[in-house]
């Protein structure tokens, strides 16, 4: 299985003596968007798994009647949810400014 399709070739399709660079300012181009986008889905993945282990101190902490821990966990829980907000808004701000070919999707099997 190679990694260019259809698609590249129709990119390569565009370039001409005019252009004689598109091809690869096409490439970088997706690279850079790609990269960032790859970096901001890691950093939402941490949030989220973060905010999921705050609400399991929360649910442990209410659990035991412990109203310091709860009230402990709650500020965190709060401030993970800001976090994870800001990187999921980032997230969704890089994929309108990439257009709209550039989605995440989700693994076959899952």
């Amino acid at each position: 299985m190679g990694y260019l399709d259809e698609q590249f070739c129709q990119i390569e399709d565009l370039q001409d003596e005019a252009s004689p660079n598109f091809t690869e300012e096409v490439v970088s181009l997706f690279f850079k968007n790609s990269t960032r986008l790859m970096t901001n889905i890691e950093q939402a993945i941490i949030g989220a798994s973060r905010m999921k282990n705050e609400c399991t101190s929360f649910r442990n902490s209410c659990g035991d009647e412990n109203a310091e821990g709860c009230m402990r966990s709650f500020q965190n829980l709060k401030r993970e949810h800001g976090v994870l907000r800001q990187k999921l808004e980032s997230y969704f701000q890089l994929l309108r400014q990439a257009g709209p070919a550039v989605t995440a999707t989700r693994p076959r099997g899952m």
